[in-house]
């Protein structure tokens, strides 16, 4: 991360006798995937203009544990959890914030039985309350007229019911939401839930990730939003693979937030 990016460790504040107001969750994807890297950013970004009391775990942030469960390795899952739960009981974490559906979802319904009863938000959340509240504000309109659609993630709306936050985000960049005909409770996967980012997809006549793609350019959008570090790979190769990079873009909210002021 650059110099001008303050990112406070736990460790670091609790050695100084402060406790954050919120625990950013990084999560695999934002911590190592390098297209994810930027959506971290972003996200830092905005809480730093909001002047959020925040810090991350770093090297104490282990995997939420998502990818072992859906995969079935119930036992593996455990582990990670407990690893986790220790660390963020030990520092008596109350809310955390994620970039990521997945480790939200974890976070939030698995954990609990395990011990770590957190209040767990995602960032779209997060932000449209910073922006409510008057600690954000969303500058300029970059993104003013742009026809955009959004992929509502699986981990996000069908099984927590979120869909507004990141629609609300959109309409306040002025900019045109138009909605694919499969979006929020009749929402499709990308592809890449219940480990299946991390391996080839199996034989059949079109992947998962191409017909969601398909359905987004039905929309004839100029941006393809998305919420989850998972979603925006699997966009971002089924764009590849209409071989229309150069037209439409895939971004994070956090994104088109962080860059609505950027001319």
């Amino acid at each position: 991360m650059s110099d001008t990016i303050k990112v406070p460790t736990m460790a670091e504040m609790m050695a100084e006798g402060k406790s954050p107001e919120v625990l950013f969750w990084v999560g695999c994807s934002g911590s190592f995937d390098d297209r994810a890297k930027k959506i971290t950013k972003a996200f830092v970004k905005l809480l730093n203009k909001a002047n959020v009391s925040f810090a991350v775990l770093g090297t104490e942030e282990s995997c939420t544990g998502d990818p072992a469960k859906r995969a079935g390795n119930e036992m593996l899952f455990q582990m990670q959890a407990m690893t986790n739960i220790e660390v963020l009981n030990g520092y008596e974490v109350k809310k955390i914030v994620t970039a990521c559906p997945h480790c939200f979802n974890t976070l939030k319904n698995e954990y609990p039985s395990l011990g770590g009863n957190y209040d767990v938000v995602h960032h779209t959340q997060f932000l449209r309350s910073l922006l409510s509240e008057g600690k954000l504000t969303i500058e300029g309109g970059k993104f003013k007229g742009k026809r955009i659609t959004f992929h509502d993630p699986c981990y996000l709306g069908r099984a927590n019911n979120v869909y507004e936050a990141p629609r609300d985000l959109i309409q306040k960049l002025d900019a045109e939401l138009v909605e694919m005909k499969s979006c929020k409770k009749r929402g499709l996967c990308c592809g890449a839930g219940g480990a299946q980012m991390f391996k080839e997809p199996e034989k059949g006549n079109k992947d998962i990730n191409i017909e969601r793609t398909e359905q987004a350019l039905e929309t004839k959008p100029e941006i393809i939003a998305a919420g989850c570090p998972f979603c925006n790979t699997m966009l971002t190769d089924g764009i590849k693979n209409k071989e229309k990079e150069a037209q439409i873009a895939v971004m994070d909210v956090a994104e088109l937030i962080a860059n609505a002021g950027d001319l």
